[in-house]
């Protein structure tokens, strides 16, 4: 049971929950970096935690069927079509041998994730089969021709509901928790912090998101605490504040440590929600306390 590449899209990784619990090694945990569309698209094609799907960077994926799937795509939003016939975005389709499966551009939101049941059987490496693009980890991005193995279903797909999109125009704003470094700055670059619509760049990536101001010769996040800061573990969703006064929100390839100060962690939530942001659209962070 296999799909063969058509056309892989500019980058189309495989991604699954990654592989935790080796930053002491110095191996990051990767994984799909919108997780809440990972899980609702093995969700829909009825397979267990732990399988791996197809990360679509922008769409313009085409996969052929050698033999019968049920697939499903999450996620970002754009037209979905069967031998060129659009069917339902968010919801569990059959593929029959020798059908051609497109996902278009997407019209709205950046990573759109294609569930098969039975997962992507790629091997594994470290305990995952996610692809980590700053360690070279895993398996590489798509290429034309590629034939992907695909496992055995473990059962039925779930009659379920179609998943709708949760994706807004407009400025998308995350949750974030203040610190550890949040210290290092002064009231007035925590204020400017929160306060400030903050725009994508296109120099974005898996490793991480950064951040410009929209409004030209604006300065950075002032610093309360001069100096260098030893380097030391970063997790998912970290925002370091660069030497230039500018944040940049660790993403699911970052390192497992960093010498910029930390003034703040995403939320697990927000940092899906930043998963779906263009480059060129504008982020908001909300002060999140835990409890």
């Amino acid at each position: 049971m296999s799909l063969v590449v058509v056309h892989p899209g500019p980058l189309t990784l495989v991604q699954d929950d990654g592989r935790p619990g080796l930053a002491a090694q110095g191996v990051g945990a990767a994984g799909a970096f919108d997780r809440r569309a990972l899980h609702q698209a093995r969700t829909l094609v009825g397979d267990a935690s732990g399988t791996a799907v197809l990360e679509v960077l922008g769409g313009g994926l085409e996969l052929r069927a050698t033999s019968e799937h049920v697939v499903a795509v999450t996620g970002a939003v754009g037209p979905v079509l069967v031998d060129g016939a659009p069917v339902e975005h968010g919801r569990a389709v059959r593929l029959g041998a020798g059908r051609h499966l497109a996902v278009a551009p997407f019209g709205h939101g950046l990573r759109g994730y294609v569930a098969v049941a039975g997962g992507i059987d790629v091997p594994s490496t470290l305990g995952s089969r996610s692809a980590d693009t700053l360690s070279r980890l895993g398996p590489p991005a798509l290429s034309a021709g590629d034939e992907l193995a695909v496992g055995e279903p473990l059962q039925d797909p779930p009659d379920v509901a179609p998943v709708p999109s949760l994706l807004t125009p407009g400025t998308t704003t995350v949750d974030v928790v203040l610190g550890p470094r949040d210290d290092w700055f002064t009231p007035d670059a925590l204020a400017a912090f929160l306060g400030t619509g903050w725009v994508v760049s296109e120099r974005s990536d898996r490793i991480g998101v950064r951040l410009d101001h929209r409004a030209p010769g604006r300065t950075g996040l002032e610093r309360a605490v001069d100096g260098e800061l030893p380097s030391e573990p970063c997790v998912r969703g970290s925002v370091q504040v660069t030497s230039a006064g500018l944040p940049v929100v660790l993403g699911p390839d970052h390192p497992v440590t960093g010498g910029y100060p930390v003034i703040g962690v995403v939320t697990g939530r927000g940092l899906d929600r930043l998963a779906q942001v263009r480059p060129g659209e504008t982020v908001r962070f909300r002060r999140h306390t835990l409890p």
